[in-house]
């Protein structure tokens, strides 16, 4: 059904007693009734086609079909896809799919999720920020990083066209109200 809202049970759905409400997956908290590969979307790191992957290779390992409710998920199998999601650069994964490949610290094709991903992401603009490259200059003075154009969107402060039309207002009604007064007085003498 289309029209149902994300995160509820869709209309006509029997809710199961047995599942639990919320179960935490990686350290993020998901709904029961959510199935694995949907669950996987809300852990930060996993975009559609790692999730994808890393519910086929949950499967494979553990023996649970990717639209298994996440509800009905033991504690024992809780753990398990938690090792496994942090583990999943060493898995059958292609390489391309990882989020750090080839990282600048240690050289090697890792995958890092959630909080990690946060500090890993903070390092690698501070590093840029230290070695003064340009996309650290961007980032230091909050300009746009990967070359967008700063014409017209990305502004911060004041609005600009709003405050040059208000000047252009003040100007004209200083104009007509002072008139011949606004002018300085002009010498007649010319020789």
């Amino acid at each position: 059904m289309k029209g149902a809202p994300k995160g509820k049970p869709r209309k006509g759905e029997e809710i199961d007693e047995s599942l639990r409400g919320i179960v935490r997956i990686a350290g993020k908290d998901i709904k029961g009734h959510v199935p694995l590969k949907r669950a996987l979307l809300r852990v930060r790191g996993f975009g559609h086609t790692t999730a994808k992957v890393a519910s086929e290779v949950i499967s494979q390992e553990l023996g649970i079909g990717p639209d298994t409710k996440s509800g009905s998920f033991s504690d024992e199998q809780i753990e398990k896809i938690d090792a496994i999601l942090t583990s999943i650069h060493k898995r059958d994964v292609p390489k391309f799919l990882l989020n750090r490949q080839k990282d600048f610290d240690s050289g090697e094709d890792v995958h890092v999720i959630m909080n990690d991903l946060i500090f890993a992401i903070r390092q690698d603009i501070e590093k840029e920020k230290k070695l003064y490259t340009w996309k650290g200059y961007r980032h230091a003075y909050g300009q746009k990083v990967r070359g967008q154009r700063t014409k017209n969107t990305g502004r911060k402060g004041m609005a600009l066209g709003v405050l040059r039309k208000s000047l252009q207002q003040q100007a004209a009604a200083a104009k007509s109200a002072g008139g011949a007064e606004s002018k300085p007085a002009e010498k007649k003498e010319k020789k």
